[in-house]
């Protein structure tokens, strides 16, 4: 067993050319070589294969019997790079217009400094990236977005994608919140400090549920409906919430006061349509998306 191949896919075209044309001559005018190009290509055609396909008559050149037996599936060959050319080309024309990526609002400046997006458009000039952010979840089935980076397990069926990472929280308070109220030493002890709760849109997000279930007695200083509202409130001193470890550990000014809580913990996807995801410009962004993954890790997880 070996990968050698028997001839060069473009000598069939010479091949074909010979046939319909019935002289190496015009073949060559055809294809807009030389004769002798012609000539040498069919040598080693017939080579590679070990059969005589043409054969020289006076009036010219016509297929051997051995031709006329492969010929039809040397056109179905060339049926289907024509096909396939024809398919590129329709691919370079739908390559253009906008790509709605929605995530949440904090992970846009990180998803921009990876470079993922700049590296997109030197590769697809002719296509754009516009982020939609919301801290709700934006229904991809409506149209609302093409393309959602999200954390959480996939429930609706109609939406394919690929897991990039794990989502990551912790327990946060700032300096200064510490220096007046001291350190809890545990999940429970959150019972006596000033927490800061999830009101609006964020109600029904994990740590929202969480939060209640295993602080039943918590003290609710401050409700908040968006991730920045509630990192804001913790720099502020304002009391202790859990955050996703990429924004809180980069702040200077807050502390992770209790390690990463594991029911918190999510994976991150890219998402979108089933119907979207071979349509050109979104293959085109998921393939892209692929190629980047760890840089894409290092700005979701830290």
């Amino acid at each position: 067993m070996h990968n050698s191949r028997m001839f060069d896919w473009d000598d069939l075209r010479h091949l074909i050319a010979v046939s319909r044309q019935g002289s190496t001559l015009a073949a060559a005018k055809t294809l807009g070589v030389n004769q002798s190009t012609v000539h040498r290509r069919l040598a080693e055609l017939e080579k590679g294969i070990g059969l005589t396909l043409m054969k020289r008559n006076p009036s010219g050149y016509r297929l051997s019997e051995l031709g006329e037996a492969l010929i039809d599936h040397v056109l179905a060959v060339e049926t289907a790079v024509v096909t396939l050319e024809q398919h590129i080309r329709t691919l370079k024309l739908d390559l253009k217009g906008v790509i709605r990526l929605t995530c949440p609002e904090p992970t846009v400046p990180r998803i921009m400094a990876t470079g993922l997006l700049d590296r997109f458009h030197a590769r697809y000039p002719d296509l754009r990236v516009e982020f939609v952010t919301s801290d709700r979840y934006l229904d991809l089935t409506k149209g609302e977005a093409d393309v959602a980076f999200r954390s959480g397990e996939p429930v609706d069926e109609s939406l394919v994608g690929r897991k990039i990472c794990d989502s990551i929280w912790a327990i946060y308070a700032s300096k200064s919140y510490l220096q007046q109220h001291g350190r809890p030493g545990g999940i429970a002890d959150l019972a006596d400090h000033a927490l800061i709760g999830f009101d609006g849109i964020m109600q029904n997000h994990r740590v929202a549920k969480w939060l209640p279930f295993a602080v039943p007695n918590a003290r609710i200083v401050s409700r908040n409906n968006s991730m920045l509202g509630t990192l804001s409130a913790v720099k502020a001193g304002v009391g202790i919430a859990p955050l996703p470890t990429t924004l809180g550990d980069a702040e200077d000014v807050l502390v992770q006061v209790l390690p990463p809580v594991e029911a918190l913990t999510r994976s991150w996807y890219l998402l979108t349509p089933a119907d979207l995801r071979r349509t050109p410009r979104i293959a085109a962004f998921v393939d892209q998306v692929l190629e980047d993954i760890p840089a894409l890790r290092q700005a979701l997880i830290g």
